[in-house]
Formats: C-alpha cells, structure tokens, sequence
C-alpha cells in the first residue's frame, strides 16, 4: 500500500487515556483525507450513558464537523472490534473503511457474533481491516480487567 498511513496509534492513545479514566480501555478516531476529525475514548461511566462507546462518540463529533449525519470518505480506525451497536452506527454513517486492532469474541459485531455488515439487511459495508495494533490493544484489555479481578 503505497501512502498508507496507519491512525491506530491515535486510537490506542484514547484506549490509553480511557483506562486511566477508569473506562473499558477503547479508543477511536475519524479520519478524513489523512486527517484526524474526531477522537474519542469510552465514557460510559464517566456520561453515565451506556452508548458512549468511543466509536459512537467519534462518529457523532465527526459529523458534527463535517456538518452531515454521512461519513463517506472517512476512516474509522479503533482499537478494538466494534460491537453489533456501534456496527450499526458505522453503516448508517456511511464510513468508507473500518480499521480495528483487537478482535472481540464476546461481544463483537463485525467478525464475530452477529456480523452486522454481512447481514443480507445490512443497508452499507465498509472495508473492513483488522489486526492493526492488534497486540498492544489486547494487552490494554487484559491488563485493564486483571487489575479489577
């Protein structure tokens, strides 16, 4: 990939700043034209809001931005699969590709469990990649939930 330019470290400095909050370590940006948009972190706790998944987040300020509800031509790069939810979010912005690091095999939404973009009612699909940043990522998720056992 001539030019290609990764934003995961972007995405692990939220999962990063996340943990230090106390949330679940994700962190998520959005980038346009090789720019980063919109960053954001978990903040479940913090909002006291179960939708505030840092993807969610991030998509909601870059359409803020962007002034349009759609994303086509912009990346969503975070640190860990999206769930069946924030799956749902990225089809109806139309985000033109996913990059995500670390798998998740219980609650996934994308290669795991539902695998909401391969649904036959699944309205959008973006390109997906994943394994990018993948070991830093799951080692901020194990470290994260080993320290509250």
């Amino acid at each position: 990939m001539d030019g290609f330019t990764s934003f995961m470290d972007a995405a692990l400095a939220e999962a990063r700043a996340a943990a230090l909050a106390g949330e679940v370590p994700v962190g998520a940006v959005v980038v346009r034209e090789g720019v980063v948009i919109a960053r954001a972190r978990n903040r479940m706790r913090e909002l006291v809001d179960p939708t505030a998944h840092a993807e969610m987040l991030a998509i909601r300020e870059a359409c803020r931005v962007l002034g349009s509800e759609r994303l086509t031509g912009c990346d969503l790069w975070v640190s860990l699969e999206p769930c069946p939810a924030c799956a749902g979010a990225i089809a109806a912005a139309r985000l033109s590709r996913l990059y995500y690091a670390a798998s998740d095999p219980k609650s996934g939404g994308v290669a795991q469990g539902p695998r909401v973009f391969d649904h036959p009612q699944a309205h959008w699909a973006p390109e997906i990649y994943s394994g990018i940043g993948e070991a830093e990522a799951a080692a901020l998720l194990k470290d994260f939930f080993a320290a509250r056992r």
